[in-house]
């Protein structure tokens, strides 16, 4: 029976959905609708003509793509959606580069590296430099090739850039580009790609075999792009390239939830659109459907600070609803005491569920606190960013034995099973077999697995043990490609002896391995399972591919639905809970400290403040605390500045009676942390010779007499271990301007501002009030002054 869906959409909606040809930007605002516009957008394609297999749909979680196609199945039906091109940027270009990595020297069966496969890897590689791993520690390695690579610099290109190495040295991390092109010849040796490769090679493949790339472009009649604000170059390139010639792109996204610039996010790639394509059509979804007035009114308060941004009015016809709640406690303990109270006694009077509440915070450092609270009061609770299931050790070494199966090349699984369950093959045998493997220009499963080789690298014992090892491999890899999933795995599980294995332990812990390795295994069931029946490939490969590219959001378990959420707000994009709770809004945590005095990451902070609060759908409850404990010692915090960016008529304060807390007011920041009135005026699109952000950071010049105020770093030896912010502010007056924020006295890295002030106490001056007495050199300052707190 034919649906006539368009009545199911709002004005707005409607002509964001029927107008489908050329250039098109959907600026979605919070809860206005946007995966239904998406979603009814390719539907109505689909009810127009289109073929399901011209459609190419790019969401950022698999979650997100399942849900649409469900959605769009339900309007259109199974076999018009059944061959549409829907999911993640990476699992689209995933298959992609399946069928056509052979241009680049790619198998079609190279494996996906995941965090933790990367990480070992680059920690495998320094400790063969002789590197120091406190210098070049793993995860800050892996960022940095992380972020070159989303800015497609190769290993080569790196290397070669003056501009990045001179960064490296000043950043006394100098063989950075040596380890970068270790990992990607390691990377390529092992037939392996890390999930920015992804990406890369997708450009590189386009732009180095045009025919390919003029391929792909014939295939695609519509493109559209969910959350367009947090694509990176390599994406924004790679949708650039693609529908160049149709020009039939949608992108949907909010300039104002761009929140992952430290991923490589660029707002630029949504404010600039109309750059790129002058003849676009622009729809703007402003009516929120989740929040209710209050909320709305209060975020669009403090989103309007922000110059760069696109034009709009959010508003809700919900009802007014209550106003946010600002909590202030005396310590960062109490914070979480109420907390926890707070939400007892919510869902007991108002009968919800513990998943209508939620915890959010900007590192996850914050979670401790909430975590024991909520556990003294029996509270459920789940943390997003914990351990997942698939990182567990028992549960990453079956999937290890599976990705051998389907690509023997790999390093990095070999090295953690060939001993596992135990083999007599030690640490220091597998590092000789990795030295004659590159000195032979070989895989260790080329050797191990070759009679001749064997028997002409390899001693008689070594090779006995080895011999065992590929004798339970061979078997299962010969029947990879025609069994299915399941049975592969079930096979290689008890062949290898991991089911054997965690059948002997005796202690809870050892059983739950056991338990969790029966569950992988009924979930690969359910996959092969599903995929007969939907006529879709059912083997390993497909599997692992599938398992790789999962999200945080596409692992949740039935058994955590019902319980308390603690996230960071980075985690709490595109959810919604009915209350929320912001903690730990304080200056320098909230915003973050590295952030306050750059506008640009200013602005992105305050972006991450609005996504906080529209998670909300009934009420919001700001907290902070006056005292927070950081490395062992208690230090006074202010309240963080974008509490009192929200309009006063959308908060009230429940421990005084409703009224604001008597103490000193908002911080304020000076000249430095102020946006301009001018909008920002963003840099061009990074060249692929650049990597944005990784210079040597400039020394601010000395300047002494009136101007900006101070606002000093933190020092990093001894001597120099206090913050000073501070300096005069109203040029030619001496003594007047903001107090100094600091005890004790020491040098910050660049500038001359400088600022002193003395306490809460009374007193006279035109001086700015000051939270302790001291006096620091501030950095990037501009001006001498002093003021006395009042």
């Amino acid at each position: 029976m034919f649906r006539d869906y368009l009545k199911e959409l709002n004005e707005a909606q409607q002509a964001a959905v029927v107008n489908t040809s050329g250039p098109a930007m959907v600026i979605a605002g919070a809860g206005s609708g946007k995966t239904r516009v998406l979603t009814y957008r390719i539907a109505h394609l689909l009810q127009q003509g289109v073929k399901a297999h011209r459609i190419l749909a790019l969401t950022f979680t698999n979650k997100a793509a399942g849900e649409m196609k469900e959605r769009i199945i339900r309007i259109v039906g199974p076999e018009k959606a059944r061959y549409l091109w829907m999911g993640t940027f990476h699992s689209i270009f995933a298959k992609f580069l399946r069928y056509d990595g052979h241009h680049l020297g790619y198998k079609s069966n190279f494996t996906i590296y995941d965090q933790d496969n990367t990480r070992s890897l680059i920690r495998t590689i320094i400790k063969e430099l002789n590197l120091n791993d406190s210098v070049y520690k793993p995860s800050s390695v892996a960022g940095r090739i992380s972020y070159a690579k989303n800015n497609l610099i190769t290993a080569r290109q790196y290397s070669s850039d003056p501009q990045i190495t001179e960064s490296d040295k000043a950043s006394r991390i100098p063989e950075m580009a040596a380890i970068y092109r270790h990992y990607a010849a390691r990377c390529f040796k092992a037939n392996a790609m890390d999930f920015d490769d992804l990406l890369m090679n997708i450009n590189i493949l386009f732009h180095d075999f045009p025919a390919v790339l003029e391929e792909y472009r014939n295939r695609f009649d519509y493109i559209l792009v969910d959350e367009y604000q947090d694509t990176n170059y390599a994406q924004y390139i790679i949708v650039h390239k693609l529908s160049e010639n149709h020009r039939n792109l949608c992108v949907v996204g909010d300039d104002a939830q761009s929140i992952y610039s430290f991923r490589g996010a660029r707002i630029e790639n949504i404010l600039n659109f109309k750059n790129d394509y002058p003849d676009y059509q622009l729809f703007k979804l402003e009516q929120n459907y989740r929040s209710t007035q209050t909320i709305v009114n209060a975020a669009n308060s403090v989103i309007e600070k922000n110059a760069g941004q696109i034009s709009k009015t959010i508003f809700s016809k919900n009802e007014k609803g209550e106003k946010i709640r600002v909590i202030q406690t005396t310590i960062d303990s109490e914070e979480g005491s109420l907390t926890a109270s707070d939400i007892l006694d919510t869902r007991m009077r108002e009968r919800l569920n513990w998943s209508d509440f939620a915890i959010l915070y900007r590192t996850n450092a914050q979670s401790r606190i909430f975590e024991e609270r909520l556990r003294k009061r029996n509270i459920p609770y789940k943390i997003y960013g914990g351990q997942s299931f698939y990182e567990r050790k028992e549960i990453r070494d079956l999937i290890a034995y599976l990705r051998l199966v389907v690509n023997p090349d790999d390093e990095e699984a070999l090295r953690r099973i060939i001993n596992y369950p135990r083999r007599g093959i030690g640490d220091t045998t597998i590092m000789k077999l990795m030295e004659l493997a590159r000195s032979l220009d070989m895989s260790i499963w080329s050797i191990i697995s070759s009679q001749e080789l064997s028997a002409k690298y390899l001693a008689p014992a070594l090779r006995a043990k080895v011999s065992h090892f590929t004798g339970l491999m061979l078997p299962v890899m010969a029947v990879a490609e025609t069994a299915t999933a399941y049975d592969i795995a079930f096979s290689m599980a008890a062949a290898s002896g991991i089911l054997n294995e965690l059948k002997q332990g005796q202690v809870p812990e050892e059983i739950d391995r056991l338990e969790n390795v029966q569950e992988l295994l009924n979930g690969i069931k359910e996959f092969t399972e599903s995929a007969v029946t939907n006529g879709e490939p059912a083997d390993i490969a497909t599997w692992l591919q599938s398992v790789s590219l999962l999200t945080d959001q596409d692992m949740e378990k039935p058994e955590d639905r019902d319980k308390v959420t603690l996230m960071t707000i980075h985690s709490a994009k595109g959810l919604e809970f009915k209350h929320v709770y912001i903690a730990g809004l304080e200056e320098n945590l909230f915003p973050s400290a590295m952030n306050l005095f750059n506008p640009r990451e200013l602005e992105e902070e305050r972006r991450l403040f609005y996504v906080a609060l529209t998670r909300a759908c009934r009420r919001v409850t700001l907290s902070y605390a006056l005292n927070r404990y950081k490395w062992g010692t208690l230090e006074r915090s202010s309240p963080s500045r974008f509490i009192g960016e929200i309009e006063s008529e959308f908060l009230c304060y429940p421990q005084t009676g409703g009224k604001p807390f008597g103490q000193r007011a908002f911080y304020e920041p000076g000249p430095a942390g102020i946006i301009p009135d001018q909008p920002l005026t963003f840099s061009p699109t990074a060249r692929m010779t650049r990597l944005r952000d990784l210079k040597a950071p400039s020394t601010a010049e000395r300047v002494n007499g009136a101007g900006s105020a101070g606002n000093g770093a933190a020092g990093d030896t001894a001597g120099r271990s206090v913050t000073g912010h501070g300096g005069g502010r109203s040029k030619g007056m001496d003594g007047s301007g903001g107090a100094g924020r600091c005890t004790g006295k020491g040098d910050s890295s660049t500038g001359t501002g400088m600022g002193s002030g003395t306490g809460m106490g009374g007193g006279t001056g035109l001086g700015g009030g000051a939270i302790s007495t001291g006096t620091g050199n501030g950095g990037a300052g501009t001006e001498m002054g002093s003021g006395t707190g009042m």
